[in-house]
């Protein structure tokens, strides 16, 4: 079956980058109403042994003397002296970088803003978040990515700092990094008693499952936890699949377990179950299952995805109540018992199921932990939510993934 994640937007780039709402000049000359002489017009006030170097700094940069700012940014930091100082410097190089349009001087300049010490965490963080994203949309990746990294070691837990930087990272092909970005900005919210916004969830696990990464299923658990839908099972469900491709009794595992959930949503889905059940010659569970599809106007019986297997269940018998009680008293195996407990799963019967699954645990030839999964979702369905936890919670080995998922609708039911 094919599957895809839908593509989730998230903005990177920052309407009014914050370094360019930070203009400032230093004055040098006394006028009437404005400030004393070497004083900003921001009430900063260079120190006198760094105030003629700045003012010449200042000049340079009012006449966009390009080939000499260099010069006089390195001279006005060899005599600054206090954080006033950097910063003013800092901000002449930050107003000479955006008008050049340099993005390497720009990060340079937001350096030694960082440097001065006058302007606090947050504000240095946003300088770097927006150089990021200067830098992303044009594409520059690996210096987008140091400015992020820059803006995370001051703001750690910042959502849009993490969220960029995972963006980032999946620009450069970094899957694995990208998820692991995207996981800390679920993390900090969780810290902070706050529910992560759906989509932070939906892309999380769009990038694990196009980077085949191990943690996708588990991703895709906790995306159903927080935001249990058919969408959501579908997609989780449909990764786990994807990516273990599990056998025809798992396969019909999870098939049944969208069943419950109302996420069967798409023709192939039905296609599968169908096809699966008849497999296992569960012809009851197969027409059963095409039937709904058809009540949902999800199944065209005409279409060439189902003629045939319609056709091919029409020639079938299908079992009675009566026919699998008697099949049960004469069973050879205990096999044979969890095939017919499985008929009356297919016919809705699942506490009749569920005695059956029973009677064939510990016999010869019966995978215990296909029993129990097979008893816990049986028992899930019949509203024993403590007996259907206790089965599901057995289950170990390659089913245990499939147990979680039934448990984990357990908890949502």
């Amino acid at each position: 079956m094919k599957f895809t994640l839908p593509a989730l937007g998230i903005g990177l780039a920052i309407a009014a980058p914050a370094y360019a709402q930070m203009g400032m000049s230093i004055d040098p000359t006394p006028k009437t109403a404005e400030p004393a002489k070497g004083q900003s017009k921001d009430g900063l006030k260079p120190s006198s042994a760094a105030l003629d170097a700045i003012v010449a700094l200042q000049n340079a940069v009012n006449a966009n003397d390009v080939a000499n700012i260099p010069a006089k940014v390195a001279a006005a930091q060899k005599v600054a002296k206090t954080k006033e100082d950097r910063y003013i410097i800092g901000q002449m190089q930050l107003k000479a970088a955006i008008a050049s349009k340099d993005n390497g001087a720009l990060g340079a300049a937001i350096d030694t803003l960082a440097a001065s010490g006058y302007l606090d965490a947050a504000k240095v963080g946003e300088l770097y978040r927006s150089l990021g994203g200067t830098y992303f949309n044009e594409k520059q990746y690996d210096p987008a990515a140091a400015a992020y990294d820059k803006a995370i070691a001051i703001d750690p837990n910042h959502p849009d700092g993490l969220m960029m930087l995972a963006e980032t990272r999946n620009a450069q092909g970094r899957k694995a990094e990208a998820v692991a970005a995207f996981q800390r900005v679920l993390q900090a919210s969780i810290a902070a008693g706050q529910k992560p916004r759906e989509e932070i969830y939906r892309r999380t696990v769009a990038l694990a499952y196009e980077g085949k990464l191990a943690s996708a299923p588990e991703l895709g658990r906790q995306w159903v936890a927080a935001y249990p839908s058919p969408d959501s099972w579908r997609n989780a469900i449909a990764i786990y699949r994807n990516l273990t491709m599990p056998d025809v009794e798992g396969t019909l595992g999870l098939l049944r377990l969208m069943q419950a959930t109302g996420a069967l949503t798409a023709a192939g889905d039905y296609n599968l179950f169908a096809t699966a059940s008849a497999e296992q010659l569960n012809y009851n569970e197969a027409q059963a299952v095409l039937d709904a599809g058809i009540a949902a106007r999800i199944v065209d019986p005409a279409s060439p995805l189902f003629k045939d297997t319609i056709t091919a269940l029409k020639a079938k018998q299908k079992a009675t109540e009566a026919d699998l009680a008697l099949a049960a008293k004469t069973a050879a195996n205990g096999m044979a018992l969890l095939r017919i407990g499985d008929r009356y799963y297919g016919m809705g019967n699942f506490a009749k199921a569920a005695e059956l699954y029973r009677q064939s645990m510990g016999k010869p030839g019966v995978d215990g932990n296909v029993a129990n999964l097979h008893l816990g979702m049986a028992l899930a369905r019949a509203g024993d939510k403590p007996g259907a936890t206790a089965a599901l919670n057995a289950v170990t080995g390659p089913r245990a993934d499939i147990a979680k998922y039934w448990l984990l609708y357990l908890a949502k039911a």
